[in-house]
Formats: C-alpha cells, structure tokens, sequence
C-alpha cells in the first residue's frame, strides 16, 4: 500500500535558498528541453524515447541521479499518454513546465536512495546537488544541501522518489514522500454500515448513511471564488500582447485556483470519510456519472465538475482514503435519483427547483440529500434506519468543521427541515 508524506521544507539561509531554487529551476529547463524534443519527435514521427544528449547537460547542476529521476518522470509522462491513446481516450501530449520568459514551474524529483529525512526535535532534509552548485555555493565536495522540515510524517515504511515544488505565491518549498507501508496497518470499520454519496455542481456532496444520518457539503462559496479568480485571468489575458498567452500573474493565479481547490477537496475527502469511519461504515456507494460528465448540457455543470469540482480526481482521492480506513467504494448507476420521488417513486412528473424536489403526490424535499438517500436504498444490503436531521457543512478556506469562525457564522450548521426531508 502506498501513501504520501507532505511536509514544509525550509532553506537555513539565504545562500541554501538561492541553491535549491537553481537546482529546482534546473531541472525545469531540463524537463521543457525533454518535453519540446518529444513533442517534435511525436508530431514529426521521430522517435520520443531517444534524450541521450541532454543527459550531460544538466550533470554538473543537478547532478546525475536526479537527471535521471527527471528524465525518467518524464517517460512515464509519455507512456500514460500513449496509454490513453491506445484506449481511444481523448488526450494530449505532455506539457511544459511554464518558460523562461513568464516563469518556470519549480519542481525535482530525488532518487528514493539519494536523500535522507530525520525526524525529531530538529527534522531535516538532506539532497545532492551537481558539482558546479557546490562549488558555486560553497559546499565540500561531498556535502549534500541540508534543509529544514516542518511537519511530522504520517506514515512510516520504504521511501519512495521525492518530489520537491517550491509555491511562488505562497513563497513555500514542499515536499512530497511517497512511503509504501504493510497492507496491517490497514484500518477498519467497526461495523458493516453502508452510505450513498451524490455528488454535484452547487453541494459538492450530499451523502446518507443505513445509520439514519445525513450530510451536505456546500459548494457556493467555493465556486464562486473560483469564478472570480477565472474571470480575473480573462480579463488579464485581453490585456496581453498580441503572441502573448500567458503571464507569470496569470501562471500564479492558474496555480492559486488549482490549489485552493485543492486543499477544500482533501479536506472534504478527510473530514467525510473519518465521520463515515466513525459510524461503522463499511461500504460507500459513489455514482458513476463518466456518461453525464460528457453528455451534461449546462456549459455552466460541465465547469463545476470538470474545471471546478475535479469530479476523476475527487473520486481517485476518496478511494485513497477510504482504503487507508478500510471502507470499500462502489461506483453505482445513479440513474434518475435525482429526480425520484422517495414516496410515490415517480420520476416524470416531479420538478427541481435550486436545492428543492417537489411531487405532485406532496413530497418536498432536499433534491441532493433525497438522491443519496433513494441511491443508498436502491444499492444497501443493509436496513436504513429513518433519516435525523441533516448536517450542513461550509468552507471557511480551513476545514469543513469545528469551532465556529471567528468573523463568520458557525460552520457546522442544521439545514431546513421544511426542506431536508418531508414525510419519510
């Protein structure tokens, strides 16, 4: 099983910063040279896999082994392009990190057996650097560049190739470990619940558990930053130069929208899968919504769940953790939840409005709470007891629950009852 350990790494001095952020812009041009040499191997039917000459070229900055990491990170770039290809999947070639005008994308990639962590009172990193940075920078010929950590690790076991990132905006190196652990130290449930999610545009998700508990996860503040930071980097755009596409504050802004995203979406993940952990679930059906991704005719849907929402990698990030918590995830046809009646089962004559479900036959509810609950009934082995009032959650750039928000109202908020479920 493999995890991922993220942490802060910190530059002791000025000199260390300026040092890694060579290394780290090193091997960006590295990684641009490989991606513009394939790119025109591919589209002029030459061979991508032929980089022989740029191996000796960045040696004596980042030196030989992570020349190869970056080389080797790239191939595998490549290879999951042509994957898809084979497939008949649409896709597009690998793409650069930035360029050298409006700023490069700082990353690396360091051999598993090329550096070292120490955890304790004081952590810290150790990397190699090429033979030219450390005479440029004053090392010893076999000193390596010592960072500081900042973080605890949450998994111990066989390291994997790290990959260090340095956030412009945020003025922060990261770091990412890949660990791989003993499938024992697996967690699990403490009973064998089921729960039914949906996941959509304005509550990113609603989901029900056979426990008779509900939860929603409000998406309007989030999508809303999202918007104006889009709009901000239209608006940037209308001003470039003609042959100009981008600029280093539309790079960052293209950065502090991804990010944001993000962090909201781990959190998410993290806080709802340790409740459904909680309450003894064991099993959590996810829609299969690859055809109403594609198919979908609001332009303004499609954004939230491809540009916004992330729905591929929102999925692939709940899987990660419902199995570090020993919970199976099933992905269901949803079809027509969204628009069953729960009391009458009808689904032609009943009309959504925003977040209300309403029926002729008098039902009235919470049009995404009321799908998770009739998709949880139509694929649980397991009795579902009545539904409590539902929880609602909102994003406060932090977390989805807690203590209130000093400046804001609580977080953890009850939704309408008159709205959330009527009759059950």
């Amino acid at each position: 099983m493999k995890r991922v350990n993220t942490f802060e790494v910190v530059p002791q001095t000025e000199n260390d910063k300026e040092c890694l952020l060579r290394l780290l812009d090193a091997s960006a041009s590295l990684w641009n040279e490989l991606t513009y040499e394939r790119r025109q191997n591919y589209f002029g039917d030459g061979d991508v896999w032929d980089t022989s000459e740029y191996r000796g070229q960045y040696n004596g900055v980042v030196g030989s082994a992570t020349v190869q990491q970056v080389t080797r990170k790239n191939s595998e770039a490549w290879r999951s392009f042509f994957a898809l290809k084979e497939k008949g999947e649409d896709a597009n070639p690998p793409s650069y990190w930035g360029n050298e005008e409006d700023g490069r994308e700082l990353r690396t990639y360091i051999r598993c057996n090329q550096y070292t962590i120490q955890w304790g009172k004081r952590s810290r990193l150790e990397i190699p650097v090429g033979q030219e940075l450390k005479d440029e920078y004053g090392f010893g010929y076999h000193e390596r560049l010592r960072l500081e950590v900042r973080g605890n690790p949450k998994w111990d076991g066989k390291q994997g190739r790290l990959e260090l990132e340095y956030d412009e905006v945020s003025d922060t190196f990261r770091a990412f470990q890949p660990v791989t652990v003993d499938d024992s130290r697996l967690d699990s449930p403490l009973a064998s619940e089921e729960a039914a999610l949906d996941v959509g545009a304005n509550n990113l998700v609603a989901c029900s558990t056979t426990t008779g508990n509900q939860y929603l996860y409000d998406g309007q503040v989030l999508f809303g930053r999202f918007r104006e930071t889009t709009d901000e980097i239209a608006r940037l755009q209308s001003k470039l130069r003609e042959e100009h596409y981008s600029s280093k504050r539309i790079q960052r802004l293209y950065r502090q929208r991804t990010k944001r995203r993000d962090h909201a979406q781990n959190a998410l993940v993290r806080d709802l899968v340790e409740r459904l952990h909680d309450e003894g679930v064991a099993t959590v059906h996810v829609g299969d919504l690859t055809d109403v991704l594609e198919t979908h005719w609001s332009v303004r849907v499609n954004e939230k769940t491809h540009n916004f929402w992330a729905f591929k990698k929102f999925i692939h990030r709940l899987e990660c953790v419902c199995e570090e918590y020993g919970i199976s995830l099933e992905a269901e046809s949803e079809a027509w939840t969204s628009q069953t009646c729960p009391e009458c089962g009808d689904h032609e004559e009943t009309v959504r409005h925003g977040d209300t479900l309403t029926c002729p036959c008098g039902f009235e509810g919470h049009a995404d709470l009321t799908a998770s609950e009739t998709f949880l009934r139509e694929n649980s082995d397991t009795e579902v007891r009545p539904m409590a009032r539902p929880v609602r959650f909102e994003w406060d750039d932090h977390d989805w629950s807690g203590k209130p928000h000093p400046h804001e109202s609580p977080k953890e908020v009850r939704t309408n009852p008159q709205v959330a479920s009527v009759g059950r």
